[in-house]
């Protein structure tokens, strides 16, 4: 037994080509948990040194224990083009240290405010209530809640991020390293999925601690039913010398008459989500950007790979694409936004608050905060109804001049929407509708008449005219050069 070791020794060694492990992938093994852990003094050849910590293994124990934790992260990713198992984790561990649970007296009193307000709606809109009962979030429900918007929302961008990316950290590699690079190419992948996931959950996180609801940024995130998050409300409510109920009726009456809109359109939330992904495949990433921030990166410093994902990603030029989807989703929003603005404030005329919170809100929505511009230095989209004020106004014109079922009778098709001119001029709204329909009416006669064979041949008839007297030809003129020279029996000639 004791001179086993010695006998196999020789066979191991040669067999050491053979079985020898990449030493790329036998670090990522280490930092992946493997048998052993990891030992700075085992590193190999010449990574410490192209990593510049040679001569401090501390140093590199602890660069590699933060790596640890991204890779295990890393880890439980889907393989997807964003780590959303990061993400979302990212953005419940922003806002856990001030979340607390909805207590049962706060979710009544959310219920009872949106009951009231679908009661006030009922008078300002033809939209009835699918019966859905609003319910109260935490922020971290919101989270989980929202996050399959999300996903749709942003994958198209964090495709595109995760190539930038891995093609930048590919670049930046060491020369020392190349070698050991291997199959890391999917690492790399996975590495800028897990980078996005972060700064995505951190930006997410942001908007949690801010909106009132889940249609507060004028797409329904949640489902169909209405839902506000208390906390926010009252965080909201902070200074503005408002009874706190009268502000949580104001936002229940928003979020519903968002769900109504939403509810009996149905054709509007694909409408505004693809707008929004035609939006997000055409962003070019600013490669430059990527080459500079993966140079900037911090070995030491973990956050330095967040930064990476900062301001100044996207190029501020636009597609051809791109200016047709922005221009289409920015209208959108801003009918979207003026229509409940307009229909909020007339099932609120009684609420004595709601002249100063509709103007807030107004303010809110239009300049957005910290969150919002977080979210939009991420995807390069910034969800805001900047003409909401516009929109109001022409929504408050076709209701003197339609009534309520007229003017929400727009809703109906996506062909009938309100166009960038109509916002610039309410007043001809009805004027420019009435010449469309008429133009449209004379195309459908046309091509009724047309397929009913109501028309003469066209162009066919021409070259030979003449030959037919019933399609035009003149033959007793004696200026027709096309009459017909056959024979005449009743000619003088003849006789």
């Amino acid at each position: 037994m004791a001179e086993n070791p010695p006998s196999n020794r020789p066979d191991d060694s040669e067999n050491d080509d053979e079985n020898a492990k990449d030493p790329f992938s036998e670090m990522f093994g280490s930092l992946f948990g493997g048998a052993g852990g990891f030992d700075p003094k085992n590193l190999p050849a010449g990574l410490g040194e192209a990593m510049g910590l040679s001569d401090n293994p501390e140093a590199m124990a602890q660069m590699m224990a933060q790596a640890q934790a991204m890779m295990a992260a890393m880890a439980k990713g889907d393989g997807g083009p964003v780590n959303w198992k990061m993400a979302t984790d990212a953005a419940r561990q922003s806002i856990a240290s001030n979340d607390p649970s909805i207590s049962a007296n706060r979710a009544s009193a959310v219920a009872n405010a949106a009951r009231l307000a679908e009661m006030w709606l009922d008078a300002a809109t033809v939209f009835e209530a699918d019966g859905s009962e609003c319910r109260a979030f935490s922020r971290a429900e919101w989270v989980e809640k929202t996050m399959p918007v999300w996903k749709s929302l942003t994958e198209p961008v964090a495709l595109s991020v995760g190539k930038a990316i891995t093609a930048a950290l590919g670049e930046q590699i060491p020369e020392q390293m190349r070698p050991m690079m291997g199959g890391a190419q999917g690492m790399l992948q996975q590495l800028g999925g897990t980078m996005f996931g972060m700064q995505l959950g951190t930006a997410v996180g942001g908007l949690a601690k801010d909106v009132l609801g889940a249609t507060d940024i004028g797409l329904p995130l949640a489902g169909s039913a209405p839902a506000l998050v208390p906390t926010n409300i009252a965080a909201f409510g902070e200074g503005l010398e408002i009874p706190e109920q009268e502000i949580l009726l104001f936002a229940a009456l928003r979020e519903c008459a968002h769900a109504r809109l939403f509810n009996r359109v149905p054709w509007l939330r694909s409408s505004v989500i693809s707008a929004v992904e035609s939006y997000a495949r055409g962003i070019h990433i600013d490669m430059s950007r990527i080459e500079e921030a993966v140079r900037d990166i911090d070995p030491m410093n973990p956050e330095s790979f967040q930064s990476l994902m900062g301001e100044g990603l996207f190029m501020p030029k636009r597609t051809a694409a791109q200016e047709t989807a922005l221009a289409k989703l920015e209208l959108v929003l801003a009918l979207i936004e003026g229509w409940v603005d307009e229909v909020v404030a007339a099932a609120a005329a009684n609420l004595p608050g709601a002249p100063g919170l509709r103007e807030t809100i107004r303010r809110r929505r239009a300049a957005g905060g910290p969150a919002e511009n977080a979210f939009a230095s991420l995807v390069g989209l910034e969800l805001r109804p900047r003409r909401l004020r516009e929109a109001a106004a022409l929504w408050a014109h076709l209701l003197e001049e339609r009534g309520l079922e007229g003017r929400d009778a727009i809703w109906a098709h996506p062909d009938l929407l309100p166009t960038d001119e109509d916002l610039k001029d309410p007043q001809g709204f009805t004027s420019r509708r009435q010449l469309a329909e008429a133009s449209m009416d004379d195309i459908d006669a046309a091509l009724s008449k047309l397929l009913a064979g109501g028309f003469d041949e066209p162009e066919a008839g021409k070259d030979d005219a003449s030959d037919t007297p019933e399609e035009g030809g003149k033959p007793d003129s004696p200026t027709d050069s096309g009459a017909e020279k056959g024979p005449e029996p009743e000619s003088p000639g003849d006789k």
